[in-house]
């Protein structure tokens, strides 16, 4: 079965790459733990916010892999203690999002159980580039450049 992308336009070109984060974006939003938010907390900054109640800072891990925030969690058991009801495992996890070109990661900050990532989305500069012209006519080469003057003979 062949499967149609939107991305499949002629017109787009290089997009394959927006697929592939959009794909890794849907595998990771079906787990289900830790529960999470996101926030906008200014025009250009988000905070992503994961309760995590009996983690410590030593059982976490914040890596930024290939455009993907990646945290991983572990907590250790400690084989000292006995419990009559245990209903707070001491689990793994991962829990990845996928960030736009740019965003940066500015800082983690674990507080009353909660887990706090902020990242900054800097405002992208309008960019115009001009692409010179080459030309070849009658066995003499030029370039037209910026002005379109003659940039002469090679």
């Amino acid at each position: 079965m062949t499967r149609v992308s939107i991305f499949s336009s002629p017109l787009l070109l290089g997009f394959d790459h927006v697929e592939r984060m959009i794909e890794r974006a849907t595998k990771a939003g079906s787990e289900g733990y830790p529960p999470y938010n996101i926030e906008q907390t200014g025009e250009n900054d988000l905070r992503i916010s994961l309760a995590l109640a009996g983690f410590s800072a030593t059982d976490l891990a914040i890596t930024v892999e290939d455009n993907q925030l990646v945290i991983r969690g572990k907590q250790s058991d400690d084989k000292e203690r006995i419990y009559l009801h245990r209903g707070i495992a001491a689990r793994q996890f991962q829990r990845s999002f996928v960030l736009a070109d740019g965003i940066e990661v500015v800082g983690a900050e674990l507080r009353n159980g909660l887990l706090h990532i902020d990242l900054h989305r800097p405002r992208p500069e309008s960019q115009i580039r001009n692409i010179a012209i080459n030309t070849t006519d009658g066995g003499r080469s030029d370039t037209l450049g910026v002005t379109g003057k003659t940039g002469g003979s090679r």
